[in-house]
């Protein structure tokens, strides 16, 4: 493991920016993009428009590690490179930025008021393949709907199940059960969530730590005792759909959570700016993320 980037996740200053759309949620990312869905035909030339996106980001002069700590990667973004470096590699090498790879591979269907998330076969095969491309951590995610225990119990043992496994390959596991901000009973889902993690961080391997990637809470500070806790060595918020500016509100109301955004950062990026006013537009987005997750 990389002691640097260790240190940096730890204590540095700053937020993870996430990368991460899939498959799923990429045709969506392209239409905000101002790329309609009819204007391309399959899924490789839709990856080879979101690559184009993410290079566009990366090499910003906007984006660097003087306020970006992370970046989430999609499995074909670590694959690929930019300007002949492996994307791992430029983001450390040349932005400061530590690499994560997203490693699940989407949700089940609903049942107990929870999504889990579908059997990540070849996990094993793609750790290592993280490995050797300079991969620090992973991400992966579980959706919770409702504030029903079974479901909560469900997605949370899973997601430290999978995570020590992360762990034993050598890497970092960010464990994601994002509860769904249109939840009718949001507030009890978050606290549920806290308590079932809080309950299960002593069960991890002596010396070991996760990162933890959560929703906004509805009680400001609900996570300050996951943030001071010695086997969780970050806790990042993700924006679940609120808008930048509100996103950003809410965040700076917790302290010690940073952000990991991916359609707030994203937010007014258009194919069509220039690169001058999509630096600009991509700088203001990073400034109102970076003064919120430093509050």
């Amino acid at each position: 493991m990389n002691t640097q980037q260790y240190e940096r996740m730890a204590s540095g200053k700053g937020f993870v920016a996430a990368l991460d759309q899939s498959g799923g949620s990429t045709p969506g990312a392209l239409k905000r993009y101002g790329i309609e869905p009819g204007s391309y035909s399959g899924d490789a030339e839709m990856f080879d428009l979101i690559h184009h996106f993410r290079t566009r980001i990366i090499t910003s002069s906007a984006f660097s590690g003087e306020k970006i700590l992370a970046a989430i990667l999609f499995e074909q973004t670590m694959n690929r490179d930019i300007d002949d470096i492996d994307v791992p590699d430029l983001l450390w090498h040349v932005k400061g930025v530590v690499p994560i790879l997203k490693v699940d591979r989407g949700l089940r269907d609903p049942a107990d008021g929870v999504r889990l998330m579908k059997d990540l076969r070849g996990l094993d095969a793609l750790l290592e393949q993280a490995l050797t491309k300079h991969v620090f951590g992973t991400k992966m995610r579980s959706l919770v709907q409702s504030a029903n225990r079974a479901g909560v119990d469900a997605v949370l043992d899973q997601q430290f199940e999978i995570g020590v496994r992360i762990l034993a390959a050598g890497l970092v596991p960010i464990l994601e059960p994002e509860v769904d901000i249109k939840a009718p009973d949001k507030a009890e889902a978050e606290a549920l969530v806290t308590q079932g993690i809080l309950a299960r961080l002593g069960s991890l391997p002596q010396g070991q730590r996760v990162m933890l990637k959560l929703t906004i809470p509805s009680q400001a500070n609900l996570y300050a005792e996951l943030v001071e806790h010695p086997q969780v060595l970050r806790v990042v918020a993700l924006s679940g759909g609120y808008s930048r500016e509100e996103a950003n509100r809410l965040l700076a109301q917790n302290h010690g959570v940073i952000a990991s955004f991916s359609r707030a950062l994203t937010e007014g990026l258009r194919v069509d700016q220039s690169e001058a006013q999509f630096d600009a537009t991509l700088a203001a987005s990073i400034g109102s993320i970076y003064e919120a997750s430093i509050s």
